[in-house]
């Protein structure tokens, strides 16, 4: 790797928030000092399956990914109508079974969102279980018509997949899809008309993960008692559409200028030179942004939601012991903040093979003073 590509991780600790460090109350001011701690409110329960991810529509339709990391079997997208999970779009899309057509089946969707178009879109990483192989044609982009419960499109991501690849998450910005690898570090830049990509910044170190990911202050390991590393994971793009932020599951975070990014003739020397810390940032769930630019930031060790201001600064919006591990969060057009507590550490596969998942699985509300960046979604 060029000079101009690597980071002295000396230096942005030294100046950084520290906030891996910093205890309850230490990361910052609340929101309105003074002002007494947000409420939350139980938005729905599953009973029997982890939600990583959900997404709401403006007329209140909600959308849940189902963790089904261990390749257990059930649906992997449903939506939520009087409380209960329904297969969504169908049966058949949520039927995955070794021998099933991958292509036209759901096999592991690790993320899901509601387009700036309307439509719900997921993202199959093609792989029936934790440390299994990708099927053939079985990583995907998948388009929903939610209107109409039917998939438009989907778009197969064969070409910017390595053998190592685990795509994670996605974000929208001008007609082009980022998505990250968090299993072989990069970034991808996917052009939604013609469905081509590109890896950017393939193995910068800030899509890679120095150290494992930890939630309740222990490191999380794999079956085989490994630590666990999560390479790129989380990503936000700018409300102005001119910043792409994102980082690996422990941090720190990371900007690069979409202007380089989007276009294929810079030089990949110059993106790197590019790229910039925000701050430093806990073991991390997930990520939103809200209209005004504001961060929203899982702390997975200590039940925390961390705010990043455009500035840099950082603060505690809310902790809370039944915050274990917020996974993608969401702001709803009601300016409700959506905190699925998948409590993955506590999966049987993290845990010597003996599930500590505490049931149901709860999501929760937050009330905030801000609404979606309109570029992200309505």
């Amino acid at each position: 790797m060029s000079g101009e590509a690597m980071i002295d991780r000396r230096a942005w600790l030294t100046g950084a928030s520290a906030l891996l460090a910093a205890g309850p109350g230490r990361a910052g001011e609340p929101v309105r000092p003074g002002a007494s701690p947000p409420a939350l409110t139980l938005a729905f329960a599953l009973p029997d399956a982890v939600t990583n991810g959900v997404a709401v529509t403006p007329k209140g339709r909600i959308f849940a990914a189902l963790a089904r990391i261990d390749g257990s079997a059930g649906p992997r997208v449903v939506e939520i109508r009087d409380g209960r999970p329904v297969p969504f779009p169908d049966e058949a899309w949520n039927a995955f079974v070794d021998g099933a057509d991958p292509t036209r089946t759901l096999i592991w969707v690790n993320s899901l969102r509601i387009g700036p178009d309307g439509d719900l879109w997921l993202v199959d990483t093609g792989s029936p279980g934790f440390g299994r192989p990708m099927r053939p044609g079985g990583c995907k982009l998948v388009q929903i018509d939610v209107a109409g419960a039917r998939v438009r499109r989907t778009i197969p991501l064969n070409g910017v997949v390595t053998r190592k690849s685990f795509i994670d998450d996605v974000r929208f910005n001008d007609g082009l899809a980022y998505l990250t690898d968090a299993g072989a570090p990069a970034l991808v830049v996917l052009d939604l008309a013609t469905g081509g990509g590109r890896r950017v910044l393939e193995g910068h170190p800030s899509v890679t993960a120095s150290r494992p990911i930890s939630a309740e202050g222990r490191i999380v390991r794999g079956p085989d008692g490994t630590p666990v590393h999560v390479h790129a994971d989380q990503l936000e793009v700018s409300p102005d559409g001119a910043t792409l932020f994102y980082q690996s599951c422990t941090g720190p975070l990371w900007r690069v200028p979409t202007r380089l990014l989007d276009d294929p003739r810079t030089a990949p020397a110059t993106l790197a030179a590019s790229v910039e810390i925000v701050a430093d940032t806990p073991p991390t769930g997930g990520t939103a942004i809200g209209a005004d630019g504001t961060l929203f930031v899982s702390d997975t060790d200590t039940q925390r939601i961390v705010l990043i201001a455009p500035d840099g600064s950082t603060s505690t919006l809310i902790q809370d012991p039944r915050l274990l591990w917020v996974d993608a969060m969401w702001i709803d057009s009601r300016r409700r903040l959506w905190l699925p507590a998948a409590q993955l550490n506590r999966l049987a596969l993290f845990q010597g093979g003996r599930s500590r998942v505490r049931f149901p699985v709860e999501v929760y509300t937050l009330q905030l003073e801000v609404g979606p960046a309109p570029n992200d979604h309505r």
